[in-house]
């Protein structure tokens, strides 16, 4: 069966930088609804799309078509009084942006403690890199008409309903996770 809309594809890979530094080693593999659902990044969709299993590929994607540019304004220092104890290095709060509370909420991850500061970031982990993905097809099947309806993969490293955590949570689903 050949990669097109509405297909569950199941890809194996590996994620490295552009000098091909090691992010991500992919021993669970990446299950995600084709055709524009935003489950993968477009390019790696743009690649696959059309193909089969045994396909495999190497695809560099620019910050641009990944997780964007660097952006230094989103970086915050806070006054530690300001955040929960235990405080360490990676933990994640959502937050507004510079207090707009017209903006959407931000997860802002603790890059560094010093005294009575903490600095909190609210780029991508993986913001500002190229990105090279090694890929292989292992599986296809049709999505079920409840997939195409939630617009996510359901079952094995897909998204579980019906989970007490899942409220709420629109990550728990997407291919690529940010390392800690």
């Amino acid at each position: 069966m050949k990669i097109a809309k509405n297909t569950v594809v199941t890809v194996n890979y590996k994620l490295s930088d552009a000098q091909d530094n090691l992010i991500e080693d992919g021993r669970q593999p990446m299950v995600y609804l084709h055709g524009g659902y935003e489950n993968t990044l477009p390019k790696i969709e743009e690649e696959l799309d059309g193909k089969e299993v045994g396909y495999s590929s190497i695809i560099q994607i620019e910050p641009d078509d990944a997780f964007g540019e660097y952006d230094p304004a989103l970086v915050k220092v806070e006054p530690r009084s300001r955040l929960p104890e235990p405080l360490e290095v990676g933990m994640q709060f959502e937050g507004m942006p510079d207090g707009d509370d017209d903006e959407d909420a931000m997860i802002f991850t603790v890059t560094d403690i010093a005294d009575d500061k903490v600095v909190l970031d609210g780029n991508h982990p993986l913001a500002g890199m190229a990105l090279r993905f090694s890929l292989s097809v292992a599986d296809v099947r049709e999505a079920t008409d409840e997939e195409i309806a939630h617009e996510h993969v359901h079952g094995a490293h897909g998204h579980h309903h019906g989970d007490e955590d899942d409220e709420g949570e629109e990550g728990d689903h997407v291919a690529i996770h940010p390392i800690h």
